[in-house]
């Protein structure tokens, strides 16, 4: 299954649902949630989005605002370990499931958000420790 085949399946509001459904759980999260400022939570939820849109539905509205999307610079604030990594995509699994994400485009986004994950990380294995307090930003 190609990305287009994602975003026919999905589609704007499908990618909306599941965005909304992961930054729920976000706050409450004891590993997750220091890395996200509440008074930023709702941004941070918009850009993801608008990076999904953009990655895998071709919008441009996220390169419009942004840039060029540099995503590990802009995690760079953060500790991302295999601990951060695994988490989030829990969390992420949680979201699709709760969304009844159909199991082929599940598959497709597992491997997707597996291996934007794993380019997030910064720290090794062996590194660890509470995360920064920056500003999050996808």
């Amino acid at each position: 299954m190609d990305e287009a085949a994602i975003w026919r399946e999905m589609g704007d509001e499908g990618f909306r649902r599941l965005v909304a459904a992961f930054y729920r759980r976000i706050p409450g999260d004891d590993l997750l949630g220091p890395m996200y400022p509440a008074q930023d939570l709702t941004g941070a939820e918009e850009r993801l989005y608008l990076f999904l849109c953009f990655r895998l539905g071709g919008d441009s509205r996220y390169p419009d605002q942004r840039g060029h999307p540099r995503l590990r610079m802009r995690h760079m604030p953060f500790r991302i370990g295999m601990a951060e990594r695994d988490r989030w995509l829990q969390i992420m699994g949680e979201a699709m499931r709760e969304c009844e994400v159909a199991p082929e485009v599940r598959v497709e986004l597992e491997a997707f958000f597996a291996q934007v994950a794993d380019f997030m990380r910064n720290q090794e294995p062996s590194q660890g420790g509470p995360p920064s307090c920056g500003q999050p930003a996808e």
